[in-house]
């Protein structure tokens, strides 16, 4: 039997332009989306009814904060986290922020080193390996995960805001990215041919020194030290003195976080559960934390979030954010927009097919700050994002349980929240992801 010709021709567009005028239902949408965002259309208002922001647990009593024009999230909300217990511990105001350009500078030059160092790691490699391909498509983004967010912590410690505010680039990113790129794409072909000739940690180095130029710049020259004072909820003043940000992060912060370990979801049967995983030349500060996740079932991963809620501590977390959500209203349902209504088609999908066919993976961290709790089961969590104050409830938003089963990717826990079969699995070996696996994914 011969096969059919695959090209579409004259009979095929007018069969399918005959079953589609057919269609009223497909005339309505059609009328309907001319004139109409499909994201408005397709909001199913029994869900949106259903929502509300309220739960039965929630710890935040602080201000959400704003990254702006940045990719940023993964180093707010792992600076959310930490500034909510010091809040508490210190009487501080509900504006209290530490400085995300601080870390977010670090972040760039430890960056740039990983990928230099990497590029003379495979100087051996074709430019069109895939591994050397992946690392030159995002040099230096702004993403990043929770084991990068605690390499930096430790290495360079935390300053409050003021101590080094953010700058027009540091909230407007783009910029100050594409110029950065330019620098290391070319400093890759540098560093490569001086590896051949034994001279490629003096390129690396040369090259470093640009980028660090380009960061004081945009960003402004880290502070070394500062005088760390503040006036608590009761005008309080209190002067504690000049403190580097290594010493700072000591004094003030509440928890440790290089105790805190990444659960993550991934359904895919060849990552398999209750198995560690890594992804292959993922990381930012050569010589720190590795990344490094526990895979477990989505039911573990809320078992252990809402506990750690309901004993008065946030969670970070990553997820893919876009899907099924409304930012003007802050919410989201794993049935929040009816596409498959308008369209009248079939659009399901699993999570590891999605996965699996890079339709879905981590884009955005967050913080979870509350949950809703009926008959020992999560039911709605309350979450703090970066998007300012101006949507959702003063920029806090409102997840369905539905949507944390289909979207949540991982979660930062203590050491201590695991029970004691999972907590023996972190000792050993991780199973090695390459760097384009969806788990490589940025926030």
């Amino acid at each position: 039997m011969s096969t059919p010709d695959p090209i579409i021709d004259q009979n095929t567009i007018a069969s399918l332009t005959e079953r589609f005028t057919a269609d009223a239902a497909a005339r309505v949408a059609q009328n309907a989306v001319a004139t109409t965002d499909i994201d408005t259309l397709s909001l199913d208002r029994t869900v949106v009814a259903s929502i509300d922001p309220s739960v039965s647990n929630r710890v935040d009593s602080w201000n959400a904060a704003n990254q702006k024009k940045s990719g940023r999230c993964w180093l707010f909300s792992g600076l959310n986290l930490l500034r909510s217990g010091v809040i508490e511990d210190l009487g501080l105001e509900p504006d209290f922020e530490f400085s995300q350009a601080y870390l977010h500078f670090w972040d760039k030059l430890e960056k740039a080193n990983w990928f230099l160092t990497s590029m003379i790691e495979m100087s051996d490699r074709d430019l069109d390996d895939r591994t050397v391909h992946q690392l030159l498509g995002d040099p230096i983004g702004d993403g990043g995960q929770w084991d990068m967010f605690v390499a930096l912590v430790e290495k360079y410690g935390v300053v409050p805001k003021y101590a080094m505010p953010e700058t027009f680039s540091s909230s407007n990113t783009g910029s100050m990215n594409a110029q950065l790129e330019k620098i290391l794409r070319r400093g890759a072909l540098i560093v490569r041919e001086a590896a051949g000739r034994g001279r490629g940690e003096q390129a690396r180095l040369e090259i470093l020194g640009q980028i660090h130029r380009v960061l004081c710049i945009h960003l402004g020259t880290p502070p070394t030290s500062f005088i760390w004072q503040y006036r608590d909820k009761d005008q309080n003043f209190v002067r504690a003195g000049e403190l580097t940000p290594v010493q700072f992060a000591a004094q003030v912060l509440g928890i440790d976080v290089g105790d805190y370990v990444c659960l993550v979801n991934d359904p895919r049967p060849t990552s398999g559960y209750n198995r560690m995983l890594t992804v292959d030349h993922l990381g930012n500060v050569v010589g720190g934390r590795p990344v490094r996740y526990l895979n477990v079932e989505i039911d573990v991963i809320k078992q252990i979030a809402a506990r750690i809620i309901r004993d008065g501590s946030p969670v970070w977390f990553g997820c893919d954010t876009v899907p099924q959500s409304d930012r003007r209203m802050g919410i989201w349902d794993a049935h929040l927009h009816d596409y498959e209504g308008i369209y009248g088609i079939d659009m399901s999908s699993t999570k590891a097919e999605r996965m699996l066919s890079g339709a879905s993976a981590m884009t955005h961290a967050m913080v979870l700050t509350g949950v809703d709790m009926l008959d020992g089961a999560p039911r709605r969590w309350r979450v703090e994002n970066s998007w300012g104050t101006e949507n959702a409830d003063k920029g806090f938003w409102t997840m369905n349980d539905s949507w944390f089963a289909d979207y949540v990717y991982e979660v930062a826990v203590p050491r201590s929240a695991l029970p004691p079969e999972l907590a023996a699995v972190l000792g050993t070996e991780p199973a090695v992801l390459p760097l384009w696996d969806p788990m490589g994914a940025l926030a």
